[in-house]
């Protein structure tokens, strides 16, 4: 039986062609000079440039490289998630495929976790060569994801991570969206605490623009709640809706009936009052009530899901793939 390989480095990619070459050739020397029995798995996510056929060069002439092609783009979260489904090394390293994160680091970051028995190291790009309109906002949402998690890291967004095996496998299944933000988050809800950092090169971009906007902070600060949400109540909606809707028809409740009985106290006195309808105050109850059960009726139908919920699958087709023995292209 073959001995299990030492290192898969997985490279998710969208139109980056002319870094492919250099960045294989950089990955090669290194692992080869640490005698490293390795696999080097790039998912290409749709890309529109010459980055497959790079790819299938590089696989004709190294029998490491293997290779995954989307039929069109998903993402960067279902790329890994593809390639986490897909590795073979008992330590995985994700690095980008534009050259800004440095080769070099993958020894050391083997290392800490053969040696150190951490289960993931995320890079800390400590300088980074990026404008104050990407590192400010990079800042904010770190910042939030650390309150929120409770994970002590610096940059919960470096591409540049390791795994160990057992992890990725783990969290692949229950990735969607754009998760790949939160992996560290992910892994540690998941169990896997021994979570680890590493200062890492940031290299200024050689080829080409990057691929993601402003938008991805904003979307990256909504995937930090929706994590923190679904960990704590995917399991027991009802502990969520219900809380709030059974406080907010109380409320509603109370007011309703505090009105009714001024009203009565007042006609037996004999003295001025007005209609219950007239005061707003029992608008505000109305829908306090109504919003109550409305909420503990979502919380009934999400425990009745839950009850019910199959595994979940992925959704990204798989076009071609390279040094797979089985081909079965999903359709």
């Amino acid at each position: 039986m073959p001995e299990p390989l030492q290192l898969t480095v997985l490279i998710p990619l969208y139109n980056e062609d002319e870094s492919l070459p250099e960045l294989h050739d950089w990955i090669v020397r290194v692992v080869t000079e640490h005698q490293f029995t390795y696999e080097i798995l790039f998912v290409d996510d749709g890309s529109t440039d010459n980055s497959w056929s790079i790819i299938e060069q590089l696989a004709g002439r190294n029998p490491n490289v293997r290779g995954i092609r989307f039929n069109r783009n998903y993402g960067k979260t279902a790329a890994l998630q593809t390639g986490f489904l897909s590795v073979r090394g008992q330590v995985v390293i994700t690095m980008d495929a534009d050259l800004q994160d440095s080769p070099d680091e993958i020894p050391e970051l083997y290392r800490m976790i053969t040696a150190e028995k951490y289960d993931l190291v995320s890079g800390w790009k400590q300088k980074r060569y990026d404008p104050i309109t990407k590192t400010l906002p990079t800042k904010l949402f770190n910042a939030v994801s650390r309150w929120i998690s409770g994970v002590q890291l610096h940059d919960f967004n470096c591409g540049l991570k390791a795994y160990r095996q057992k992890v990725v496998k783990t969290i692949a299944p229950s990735l969607y969206g754009d998760m790949h933000r939160n992996l560290p988050i992910v892994a540690n809800w998941d169990g896997f605490s021994r979570i680890g950092e590493k200062v890492v090169q940031h290299r200024a971009r050689k080829y080409g623009t990057t691929k993601f906007g402003l938008e991805r902070f904003v979307n990256g600060f909504l995937d930090v709640l929706v994590i923190g949400f679904v960990h704590r109540f995917s399991k027991r909606p009802m502990h969520f809706f219900g809380t709030f809707g059974t406080l907010s028809f109380f409320i509603g409740s109370i007011l309703a009936i505090w009105l009714i009985i001024e009203k009565l106290i007042n006609i037996s006195r004999g003295e001025k009052f007005r209609n219950v309808t007239d005061n707003p105050l029992f608008f505000f109850g109305l829908v306090a009530i109504i919003l109550g059960v409305q909420l503990f009726l979502a919380g009934f139908l999400g425990e009745m899901l839950v009850r019910q919920s199959l595994n979940r699958t992925t959704d990204q087709l798989v076009a071609e793939k390279i040094g797979f023995t089985d081909q079965n292209v999903p359709v």
